[in-house]
């Protein structure tokens, strides 16, 4: 797109957009790219950003990260960040796959040690893992027992033996949202998910298994610091959220607060996908409770994912899951809404925080980290391609300026109609095998649509958010082995 006129730089990739760009915003647009990101980005992104920037209560500025590419309502790498007093909670800055999000694992194993059993591995994962649109987990639980799940979470697991305590201790949250209340979730919602407990899903949900190549080390302290401590280290990255669940919990809502929103509460937007209520309502309430508990629920199925995978990986190296490693790193959030504590103009304020495609990033010293990782800042896992490569990050001060929030991902550059018509994914498959990555999957169709062709540059975008100052890089990986929908 052309830049437009009133978007100027005010930073190293910072831009803004101001509030007289279009009647009724009440704060600045910014965004974080560089020029080559920003003049690649699609108008709508502009056109949603400045949208969001119209809501009311919102604060400072409306935001998008380099990763941002047009959405449902607001811009996919969103983060909005509203007075709890007078502001709105919106599901269309929160998305449809409520808590999806990212974890990573890493093993005591190198690449010459798995080369030789990659595919056995692959196989085996994808049969364990269930994926593909529907997909039924492997763990079946009444709907009383589902109830509980979604109130406490990835603690659920563990309490019934599908994980370490570890684990807990490296979730945002711990894993568990507090206030989460089934009597706020509809049945239809409780009847789509109660099957779905460790599945991967379909779109761009994955299971890569992931190799830190020589060279591809940023900063050794840290890296070592997380776990990477051994030339060639293989660890496993994937990205899921609440499935089913999620998707009807925001559709019911998103219905509900359109038939309130300008009846009830006199609220007038530019778009109807930003459907909202004031978060002090009781509309707004309830959503906020059966929100939190689709972000338990996709806490429960990535943990049952890593249940799963230790269980294989012990299968198949014919050792226990502990004597591989298999420590978790972190499992973050990237379609959320939460309360947090943020400084604004000189004065600590509680502020609703909606990120949308965009990941939490808290520097050193924040009171949200766990203790593990409270004096160098928080690890963020930024999934990419399956051609291309993931990155682990790391929390800043300096993202103080987005709310603390960074980029989630690379993002996308074609819709997923344009990459079916553009590639052809058994080709794509062929391909990846002769590069040395090694991919299971139910659909070619959905294979093409994760093309590394779709997506912008990965290292264009980290190195965007680094310059701004928002994270720093710690390490690069490589994929060689992959599963999906």
């Amino acid at each position: 797109m052309a830049i437009p006129a009133d978007c100027v730089s005010i930073g190293e990739s910072v831009w803004e957009i101001p509030r007289s760009h279009k009647a009724g915003m009440l704060v600045p647009a910014r965004i974080i790219a560089s020029k080559e990101i920003l003049s690649a980005m699609d108008s709508a992104v502009l056109d949603q950003l400045t949208n969001v920037a119209t809501l009311p209560g919102i604060v400072k500025y409306a935001l998008c990260m380099p990763d941002g590419h047009s959405g449902y309502g607001f811009p996919v790498g969103g983060v909005a960040a509203m007075d709890p007093r007078s502001g709105v909670i919106s599901p269309g800055g929160i998305g449809f796959d409520i808590n999806c999000g990212m974890r990573l694992v890493l093993t005591n194993l190198t690449l010459p040690e798995i080369t030789p059993k990659l595919r056995e591995l692959v196989d085996a994962l994808y049969r364990a893992i269930p994926s593909g649109v529907g997909g039924s987990g492997l763990v079946k639980v009444s709907k009383d027992e589902f109830r509980r799940v979604i109130k406490e979470g990835a603690h659920w697991c563990v309490s019934n033996g599908y994980g370490w305590g570890e684990d807990l201790e490296r979730t945002e949250e711990s894993g568990r949202v507090a206030g989460a209340d089934p009597k706020d979730v509809s049945v239809r919602a409780i009847e789509r998910g109660l099957n779905q407990l460790g599945t991967l899903g379909s779109g761009n949900h994955y299971l890569e298994i992931q190799v830190v190549r020589e060279g591809d080390i940023a900063d050794e302290f840290l890296a070592s610091r997380f776990g990477i401590r051994q030339p060639a280290q293989v660890g496993v990255m994937f990205h899921c959220g609440s499935r089913g669940f999620g998707h009807e919990v925001a559709t019911d809502y998103i219905q509900r607060f359109l038939k309130v929103m300008g009846p009830k509460y006199h609220i007038d937007i530019p778009d109807r996908n930003l459907a909202c209520a004031p978060f002090i309502s009781g509309e707004g309430q309830d959503y906020f409770s059966a929100m939190k508990c689709a972000a338990n629920m996709a806490y429960a199925n990535r943990q049952l994912i890593l249940f799963q995978l230790r269980e294989v990986f012990s299968r198949v190296f014919g050792r226990s899951s502990q004597d591989l490693g298999l420590h978790q790193v972190y499992d973050v959030s990237h379609n959320i809404a939460r309360l947090e504590e943020h400084e604004v103009d000189g004065v600590k304020r509680e502020l609703l925080v909606h990120r949308k495609g965009a990941t939490r990033a808290f520097g050193p010293g924040s009171p949200d980290l766990p203790w593990v990782y409270k004096t160098i800042g928080q690890p963020i896992i930024i999934g990419g391609s399956m051609e291309t490569g993931s990155y682990l990050l790391c929390g800043t001060k300096g993202a103080a300026s987005t709310f603390s929030s960074t980029t989630h991902g690379s993002g996308r550059v074609m819709s997923r109609k344009q990459a079916r018509c553009t590639f052809r994914g058994a080709d794509l498959v062929r391909r990846m095998h002769h590069r040395g990555i090694y991919v299971r999957t139910g659909s070619f169709s959905g294979v093409a649509e994760e093309a590394g062709g779709a997506y912008k540059d990965i290292d264009k975008v980290v190195r965007a958010a680094s310059s701004a100052g928002i994270s720093r890089p710690v390490a690069r990986f490589s994929p060689i082995g992959n599963i999906k929908g």
